[in-house]
């Protein structure tokens, strides 16, 4: 399918639609959501990260209601089990008195799923959102369970309070298209949620799109071009935050431990092509890239004693990656 000018206004219209249906029940965060609308096109997963009490569940309450696709969420604690994720095998009696296995589907199998303290369960549990995660599909008793699309994990976990927590495996933080840092709220976006509430907790957005929509929208950002200069430049991007290649810049060397793996390139160039259709563009740009390194990249890097010694932020170290990357482009 090649996109043409009228699909990429319906898809700027699309989204513009799904944005004022949730700007009902969320109040600012416009960043937030649209790297998250970015995320469920793409058919990637999100790990939220904000302080109790700024409308994450609310958020993704809405999410299931403006885009009409079944919610759950999941609380996840110290005690929770695979089990209680992915769902069981039950032995049940017939009309006959036969003895019969049945599946009772978890919490997994909606389409909208929220983790929400992802950091409070166990590896063992953590590690059962792995395989739907990546592979939109889970095993339990040998039988492959496939999700129906489009599929969208949002994990939240708390910045602040870590005690009893378990931090999650670089292999599921892999995972996660997108690190989005939900800020808190300035005097006046308070206010206005505070008055928000006042009237009801119950979320007000309504349908506007479906998932088959949601996958005709994918199909169309797939096919917008991105120019070899772009792609060259998010490719430098990713490899620089190796410190271990004798190309790598200064900033690199000294700040960076661990960078990230190629899975950061596939969602740049990935969520770079829905967000030029986003603006209205036909093609990717390189201020697409530039937006989309934060979220890409937050969660995928591991900076080292000297940023933190100098009380440099992931977020400041990719900046002056960026700034770098620019002067030499």
């Amino acid at each position: 399918m090649e996109a043409n000018e009228q699909m990429i206004q319906e898809f700027s219209e699309s989204v513009a639609k799904i944005k004022a249906e949730l700007h009902k029940d969320i109040i600012g965060q416009e960043e937030v959501l649209d790297d998250i609308i970015i995320a469920i096109v793409a058919g990637g997963n999100v790990l939220l990260e904000g302080v109790p009490g700024t409308g994450k569940t609310r958020l993704v309450r809405s999410l299931g209601h403006t885009l009409d696709l079944p919610f759950s969420r999941i609380q996840f604690t110290p005690d929770l089990m695979p089990n209680d994720v992915t769902g069981t095998n039950i032995i049940r009696k017939d009309d006959n008195g036969n003895l019969t296995t049945h599946f009772s589907k978890g919490p997994i199998f909606a389409q909208i799923v929220l983790a929400d303290e992802i950091n409070r369960a166990t590896p063992k549990t953590q590690s059962a959102l792995l395989e739907v995660m990546q592979e939109h599909k889970t095993t339990v008793g040998g039988k492959t369970y496939v999700m129906d699309e489009p599929y969208f994990v949002l994990a939240t976990q708390n910045p602040i309070e870590q005690d009893g927590t378990y931090p999650l495996p670089e292999a599921q933080m892999d995972r996660f298209m997108f690190k989005v840092a939900m800020d808190f709220p300035s005097v006046k976006e308070l206010g206005d949620i505070v008055n928000l509430t006042q009237h009801s907790q119950e979320e007000r957005a309504t349908k506007v799109i479906d998932g088959p929509a949601i996958m005709k929208m994918r199909a169309v950002a797939q096919d917008v071009p991105c120019i070899q200069e772009v792609l060259d430049y998010a490719m430098a991007l990713v490899h620089n935050t190796h410190s271990e290649f004798e190309d790598s810049s200064e900033i690199t060397k000294k700040y960076i431990r661990y960078g990230c793996s190629p899975r950061a390139g596939q969602a740049l160039i990935t969520g770079a092509k829905i967000r030029a259709l986003i603006k209205g563009n036909y093609n990717v740009s390189f201020d697409d890239i530039d937006a989309l390194a934060y979220p890409v990249l937050r969660h995928r890097i591991k900076i080292n004693y000297n940023a933190i010694n100098e009380n440099l932020s992931i977020d400041k170290v990719i900046e002056l990656l960026l700034k770098d990357l620019r002067r030499n482009r």
